[in-house]
Parts: structure tokens; sequence; C-alpha cells
């Protein structure tokens, strides 16, 4: 790798938020120094279980680690939501903000697919380098734009995956952003150079990116990078999904090229598990792949 993790750990707090159950006690922020510049996490290591198998959770486009907030669990975050389930189930998991987003270092109009990869790849070095875990049972959970770069760094990782989920991934990275903010501003975007364009996206905010982050979805094929992993594969498809389409066949593609175990689960859910309406699909997701991790780990 180019670019090398040097990790340290520092310790926010001993005592969880009110509202957090028992097992996150040993929750922690955890900071990754990649290419002399900050990407924070929260490491999250269950009570009471030695060693534990861990998943790395990777956020989508514009995300942040906690990631969606959910209305109906009193706004907590998808994935933080993810990290207390997996945590009650005896499965540690690190997640991260890529560099630019959320509290890492960075201007996310700089961001890159490429980038993010490289992100990920240093948080697998720095999870392989643990002893609180065992680094033999890496899982991978990426969602949206975070499941590409999870297919990616699968393909590419050194230290053994153990197994992978891909919650709604984008398999034409570029086609998906082209859905989300229209063929026009993708076109722009190809051509701004070192200016970032601001693009409108379809719930109102608006995202600011330059040349080099749209250069990069058509410099990377996630599913191509994803053949050299052979593992365990979850793939989810929402059936509603208007931004990662059409589903299921955009998820299928990913076990069509597959050569190991693989699974697709399927919901007539939108790209977010239909999380505005309530959480009990995302509930389900969570206990769902859960059981995959479980299983890959034994």
């Amino acid at each position: 790798m180019s670019k090398t993790a040097f990790a340290t750990v520092t310790a926010l707090a001993l005592a969880c938020v009110l509202s957090v159950p028992s097992a996150l006690a040993a929750e922690q922020t955890v900071t990754l120094q990649v290419d002399g510049r900050k990407i924070v996490g929260t490491l999250n290591i269950p009570d009471d279980v030695e060693t534990p198998p861990v998943a790395l959770l990777l956020h989508g486009f514009t995300g942040s680690r906690d990631e969606l907030a959910i209305p109906s669990a009193d706004n907590e975050g998808i994935f933080r939501r993810t990290a207390r389930m997996f945590a009650d189930r005896g499965i540690a998991s690190l997640r991260i903000d890529f560099l630019g987003s959320g509290d890492s270092e960075g201007d996310y109009a700089d961001t890159t697919l490429q980038g993010q990869v490289a992100d990920a790849m240093a948080a697998v070095d720095f999870l392989g380098a643990r002893t609180d875990i065992d680094p033999r049972k890496i899982s991978l959970v990426g969602w949206s734009l975070g499941g590409t770069v999870s297919a990616v760094v699968a393909g590419r990782s050194k230290t053994p995956i153990a197994s992978v989920s891909l919650w709604q991934p984008a398999n034409n990275p570029a086609n998906a952003m082209a859905f989300l903010m229209g063929t026009d501003a993708v076109s722009k975007g190809l051509a701004t150079g070192d200016v970032p364009l601001e693009a409108k996206l379809p719930w109102g905010s608006t995202v600011s990116l330059k040349e080099p982050f749209f250069r990069s979805l058509t410099q990377i094929d996630p599913v191509a990078e994803s053949v050299a992993y052979h593992g365990p594969l979850l793939v989810t498809a929402g059936l509603n999904d208007a931004i990662v389409f059409p589903q299921p066949e955009s998820a299928q593609v990913f076990l069509y090229y597959h050569q190991g175990p693989g699974e697709l689960w399927t919901r007539p859910m939108d790209h977010s598990f239909n999380s505005f309406q309530d959480h009990v699909t995302v509930d389900e997701l969570i206990d769902k792949t859960a059981d995959f991790i479980e299983t890959a780990s034994k």
C-alpha cells in the first residue's frame, strides 16, 4: 500500500451516554494517521467477550460514521445502531469517517473513490494489528458508496477478510451518481478541474466536489475488483431503491461474478431501508448481517 496507517487510540469517555446500553461500555474514539491526516473512528468492543470478531462499517456518499438518523428510534444513526446491536451479539465494530467527512481531517470536495478505498484499507490494517479483537475474523459492512468501497477492499486486502456485506452497493458508481444528481451535474463535474462544483441532491441539500471525484467514479470497477475475494458475500437489494437501480439486478451482478458462497437479501425497501417510516427493516437487516458475520466467523 502506498498509504501506511499509523494508528493511535484515544479513549474519550469511559462511561457511555445514558441512552446507550451497557454493551457499548467499551466504546472508544480512535484515530488513524493516513499520509499525515487524521481519520476519526469509533471502536466498539463488547463486554465480556475475549477477542471477538469485528466488522468495519463504511458509510455512504456524504455520510459519516454514525450514518443517517432514524426518526422512530430517537434519531439514532443507522451505523451507531448497528454497532450497538452487533455488540449485543458479541461482535466488535469500527466505524470511520472517511477523510473529509464527519470529524476526520480534510475537505469533502477533495474526496475520491480511490481515497476512500485507501482510508478503508488503513482501517483494516489497524484492526489487523490489534490484540483485543480476532484479526482473523475481520468483516466488511458497507452501505451504498461504502458498499462499493467494501467490494474493492475485499478484493485488494492482504489481510484476510472473513465476510463481506454490501448494503445497496453501487455496481456502477458513475451511473449511480447520475441517478442521484443528474447527468448534467456529472458531465459538468468531469470538466470542473480544481474548482468545486456545487450539486443539488434529491433531499434538498447540496454537495461541493472537484473533478477528481467524478473521474474516480469511472476509474474503479467494484464488481471486477471484488472477484479476487472468494469468501462469504451478502448483498442486499431494495426493490424500491431509486438510487441504485434497477433492483435486484444491480445487486445480483456482484453475485454473478463471485466465486464463493453468496446470498442475496431483498426487501420492498428504499435506499435507506425505509428508515424514515420506522426501524423495522433496519433492525431486520442488522440482525441478518450479524447472523451472516457469526456464521462466517465460526
